[in-house]
């Protein structure tokens, strides 16, 4: 058992009273002992308070099933059960067009209220729509180093001409303009000789205006003359080193939103042109200028940034930051040269595009407006103020009804075009305050939802608690929700035992079975209870400490790969999660091959990633495969196995391996627009069979087979003795017919032949040779008559 000071340190650590477990459900199997820990135990978890719920030795867990708390005895009115709802309280409709000062609405809704218990979830949709005619700020930002001379000589040509043409998108456009070179300190700039602080051009011969760093020139104005008026007043400076100082002109630009006149309900493009690198933070170190940017105005009565050699330049992340608390689109109009460090800049700075410039600027207003179509053509959620303990979850739903799972963008959009995100807000944890307010809103746009969120994770029944309480024995505790929390040293379900009142003999309360350690080897016995060590690890609970949260099966060194919760020695896998480690998705978006079919229909979606089935394919969709057949092919053969019992993967038992589709008889097949392939075959029975492969939207595949094959019909035997006699008789009177063709073609060129040989005979008809007479005269030789 342990000596008196081991016993009293014990009653330092954190004590689980003991409660049986009844049925298998998550409750009742942590053991927690307060109505708070109950609650974040599951969202299904409910606290009966009743002071005598529990008594007469049924030993039923206070945490529990709400319905198994009325079961067993408890008043609906006692049981805390606190639901989380979702509420919407502000639902204006999407807007069509801007038009004058009424209000433009482009997201809906624009505020939510949702009560969340630890571990549940509410899902909500937020719709985006970009109006038609919407206003916009363009603020130009130029670099005035001597090397963009031309450019300052082509842009004081283009004020009306880019008017007009960003006239063509909105009807309501107001620019401004800004210039920048660099911070006027050493290294940065010329400082001798003295001439050239005043004239940096001093050394090649030239005239131009002294150095700065940002000077904000004309405030965002409807008058397009103006615009051009300043710009031509306009001269070009000079620095020293080859980057610019143009971070801090844009973090001026976009915080001094009083001065450059950024309006709420319009679009803000800042148009920042440049044809070298940029300084960034942490360079200003090289001129003994440490102090970390602010993230603040700092323009003095003549505009200028009177911060410059105080400031260190701005960082990415700060910058991030202020462009989005005002909604601002940067738009890098760079030259050839540094388009690629531009590019991987806008990589970090969210809501950022990058446009190729000329070398004379000469096609910037087509670079602004295909950069400005870019924006307008994409829509993308950003966060603001989200706690950690909170997770959110985003479907997009963007063009023709394509949902895309995982992401909070859309992009190839129109004008007018609506799109939607399915989100889903998770409680992981409580956190320390109880109540959260954070924002959604689409990037670039002052439009946004307002979602603040109740943590309910405390109980109404703690503000009744009583300290010191009588039924506690005698003020031994704090009775709290129907139990005491005994104060140190004192145990028991009302406080009743002491650690001085230990008897060996209550050991054996504490032993599960014959042979076992007490309290499984991880807690002291104390009145007969086990009170459960302290862990590292984690937490240690149950009537003999058996139960823990860190003992389950482990993968790639993660305890249920950071996807699910260890309870008693199975994980509790989060949503969308699935095995006995929770390192199986069930997201089957990554299986879908570019034709719309879960891995083209060769295979089977396992934990997110196809597995091949069909021999010869590869590929991560399965959707590589040379030797293949179609999905026609594949898919007769298990419409054979499945629903005949017959065919080559019947006989090597096969089926039931490649095979996982599910079977459904029709009469006919449905019409399905798309995921659907209709095929047909011909059997061993010479009868052609029917089919449709379908696949759900969830990514299962179902085979629709008509249960009435096309079968040809016996033939008729008379029919067919009738013909035949027939054809007999018709080959003999066309062989006779033949036969007697050719007999008077014979005869007939006999009887030519003769005709021709007669015609050719010369004959002599006295002295014809071969003529004999009638008569013959013989001489009779021994006759001597007279």
């Amino acid at each position: 058992m342990g000596t008196y000071p081991d016993r009293l340190l014990i009653l330092f650590l954190f004590f689980i009273s003991a409660s049986n477990v009844f049925g298998s459900n998550i409750c009742t199997s942590q053991g927690v002992t307060t109505c708070r820990q109950c609650l974040a135990v599951h969202p299904t978890c409910a606290w009966c308070f009743h002071e005598e719920y529990g008594k007469g030795g049924s030993g039923a867990s206070r945490c529990d099933l709400k319905q198994n708390l009325i079961d067993g005895g408890c008043s609906p009115t006692a049981v805390q059960f606190p639901s989380s709802t979702l509420s919407i309280q502000k639902d204006a409709p999407l807007s069509n067009k801007a038009s004058g000062t009424d209000d433009v609405t482009q997201i809906r809704p624009q505020k939510l209220h949702i009560t969340l218990r630890p571990g549940d979830s509410k899902r909500f949709t937020v719709s985006v729509k970009q109006v038609e005619d919407y206003p916009v700020d363009l603020y130009y930002l130029m670099d005035l180093s001597f090397s963009m001379k031309d450019d300052l000589a082509r842009l004081r040509t283009l004020g009306n001409e880019l008017a007009v043409t960003m006239g063509r998108t909105t009807s309501n456009l107001q620019m401004g303009f800004g210039a920048f070179v660099d911070k006027t300190a050493s290294p940065y700039m010329y400082t001798y000789p003295p001439e050239a602080v005043e004239n940096p051009c001093f050394g090649i011969h030239k005239t131009c205006q002294a150095q700065f760093g940002f000077k904000h020139v004309l405030s965002l104005t409807e008058r397009v003359a103006r615009f051009t008026e300043e710009v031509e007043k306009q001269r070009v400076s000079r620095n020293r080193d080859a980057p610019e100082g143009g971070f801090d002109a844009i973090m001026q630009a976009v915080v001094c939103k009083d001065r450059i006149g950024w309006r709420p309900d319009a679009s803000h493009l800042l148009v920042f042109t440049t044809d070298a690198k940029t300084h960034i933070a942490l360079d200003g170190r090289i001129a003994g200028i440490v102090q970390p940017n602010d993230g603040k105005c700092h323009l003095d009565n003549e505009n200028v940034y009177n911060k410059s050699n105080m400031l260190d330049y701005p960082s990415m992340a700060l910058m991030t930051e202020k462009m989005s608390e005002n909604n601002i689109n940067l738009i890098f109009a760079v030259t050839n040269y540094v388009v690629p460090l531009y590019q991987e800049y806008s990589k970090l700075i969210p809501g950022t595009t990058v446009g190729l410039l000329s070398e004379d600027s000469g096609n910037v207003i087509q670079l602004i407006v295909d950069a400005y179509a870019k924006i307008r053509s994409k829509v993308e959620l950003e966060l603001l103020g989200v706690p950690e303990e909170l997770n959110l979850s985003f479907n997009a739903t963007c063009l023709n009804g394509e949902v895309i799972p995982g992401l909070k963008s859309c992009s190839g959009l129109k004008i007018g075009d609506t799109v939607s995100f399915n989100v889903e807000a998770q409680l992981r944890s409580c956190p320390k305050e109880k109540s959260h307010t954070f924002t959604i809103k689409p990037r670039g746009f002052k439009d946004s939802l307002e979602v603040t969120v109740d943590f309910a994770c405390g109980c109404d029944c703690e503000s009744n608690a009583i300290a010191d309480s009588v039924l506690c024995s005698n003020g031994n505790g704090t009775y709290e929700c129907g139990v005491c929390q005994c104060h140190e040293g004192r145990l028991g379900p009302k406080c009743e035992c002491s650690v001085e009142d230990y008897n060996p003999s209550d050991d054996v309360n504490c032993i599960p079975k014959p042979g076992n350690s007490i309290c499984s080897g991880r807690g002291e016995c104390l009145c007969g209870q086990c009170s459960c060590h302290a862990n590292d690890f984690g937490q240690v609970w149950g009537k003999y400490c058996e139960c823990d949260d860190f003992n389950c099966l482990r993968f790639k060194g993660a305890l249920c790969s950071d996807h699910g919760k260890c309870s008693c020695g199975l994980c509790q896998c989060e949503a969308g999660w699935k095995g006995e480690t929770c390192n199986c998705t069930t997201r089957t978006d990554t299986c879908m091959s570019s034709l719309g079919l879960l891995c083209s229909g060769r295979g089977n979606c396992q934990c997110g990633v196809c597995q091949c089935t069909q021999p010869g394919a590869y590929g991560d969709t399965c959707d590589k495969c040379p030797t293949c057949p179609d999905s026609c092919t594949i898919k007769k053969q298990c419409v054979e196995c499945q629903h005949f019992k017959r065919g080559q993967y019947t006989e090597d038992n096969s089926c039931s391996i490649i095979c996982r589709d599910e079977i459904k008889v029709v009469t006919e097949l449905a019409f399905h627009d798309k995921n659907a392939v209709n095929c047909s075959y011909k059997d061993e029975n010479d009868c052609v069979e029917h089919f449709q492969y379908y696949e759900d939207e969830s990514g299962k595949s179902i085979l629709y087979v008509v249960k009435e094959p096309e079968c040809p019909q016996g033939p008729d035997i008379l029919v067919v003795l009738l013909a035949v006699a027939g054809a007999i008789l018709l080959l003999g009177i066309v062989g006779l017919l033949i036969w007697k063709l050719l007999v008077t073609i014979h005869d007939r060129r006999e009887f030519a032949r003769f005709q021709e040989e007669r015609a050719k005979a010369k004959w002599d008809t006295a002295n014809n040779p071969l003529y004999k007479g009638a008569t013959s005269t013989f001489t009779n030789v021994a006759y001597r008559g007279t």
